[in-house]
């Protein structure tokens, strides 16, 4: 496990809110019980919460090639960030299909909501057993606390099994273009190139920020052809090149704009499987729908 204690300069810059959050998030992520109980609370009601409100309409490609990996260290899912649920399609999609190599996911966020405010403390351990983590704050005097998350997800990265749910872009997208990115953000980079994981570019669209809408959409007649939404999941990226040099923060730019590009590579094959869709051409039996696949019992049984 991950050394638990924070250290003290970052400590004492937090509030008393943001301490408690923190320590639960600890206590939830990087302790053996913790992980234990998070793992089946996930995969028992986060899981299925999450299929009840999106798994009708969502429509996955590259998921075979995911399942049938069997990395040697931690991954990373690398997507574009429209929506303040865009992790927990990937979530669905690797739950649901029982993919065998999942061991642990991790889900770093900004702290603003999650670990500002009490309700987002008790929605991102009520609903999402505490998957957020680790934080990153925004300010300044808190940079120290944001150099020890990275720490943090470079040590977690070294283990196989460890799903890690990144946005390059750090914030969300809000432009009229849902297939235009916001620059990325040095810190995606920073951690490819010091923990070598596999990193995999995923384009998502169809999700909204409006939960209760996409709850409803779920079960819309026809939503398939109206809104679907729709995860292409990337063959992973070979940043290989930027590791012959020792890790710096240009390096680190640079192969976060190259994991941005491998995203968005994949908008235009998004696209296209909109297209299809509104036509009709992809039907409700297409078993890239995911909900048309069973979950593997064999793997639910190991779980359990």
């Amino acid at each position: 496990m991950v050394e638990t204690d924070a250290p003290p300069e970052a400590s004492d810059a937090l509030t008393r809110i943001e301490r408690l959050a923190v320590r639960l998030a600890r206590a939830t992520n990087e302790t053996d019980l913790g992980v234990q109980v998070q793992d089946k609370f996930l995969r028992s009601f986060t899981y299925s919460l999450v299929r009840a409100c999106l798994g009708n309409r969502t429509l996955y490609e590259g998921l075979d090639d995911v399942i049938a990996m069997n990395p040697d260290r931690g991954v990373v899912f690398a997507t574009n960030h429209r929506s303040f649920f865009d992790q927990f399609a990937v979530l669905l999609g690797l739950y649901l299909t029982g993919t065998p190599w999942c061991r642990t996911i991790r889900f770093p966020v900004r702290s603003n909501f999650f670990y500002e405010r009490p309700l987002g403390m008790v929605i991102n351990h009520a609903i999402a057993g505490g998957v957020m983590y680790p934080p990153i704050f925004r300010q300044a005097e808190r940079a120290s606390f944001n150099k020890d998350a990275i720490d943090r997800l470079i040590k977690l990265l070294a283990e196989p099994g460890v799903v890690i749910g990144v946005h390059p872009e750090g914030t969300r997208g809000k432009g009229p273009d849902p297939y235009e990115m916001l620059p990325a953000q040095p810190g995606i980079g920073q951690i490819a190139l010091n923990a070598k994981p596999i990193v995999l570019p995923v384009f998502i669209q169809g999700l909204s920020n409006n939960f209760a809408g996409d709850v409803r959409d779920n079960y819309k007649p026809g939503i398939r052809r109206e809104r679907p939404i729709i995860v292409v999941m990337g063959q992973p990226v070979d940043y290989s090149s930027l590791t012959t040099s020792k890790p710096r923060p240009t390096l680190y730019k640079k192969c976060a704009d190259l994991i941005r590009a491998r995203i968005l590579e994949l908008a235009p094959r998004e696209r296209e499987l909109r297209a299809q869709c509104v036509a009709g051409e992809i039907g409700d039996d297409d078993p890239r729908w995911v909900v048309n696949r069973p979950h593997s019992a064999v793997y639910a049984a190991l779980r359990a």
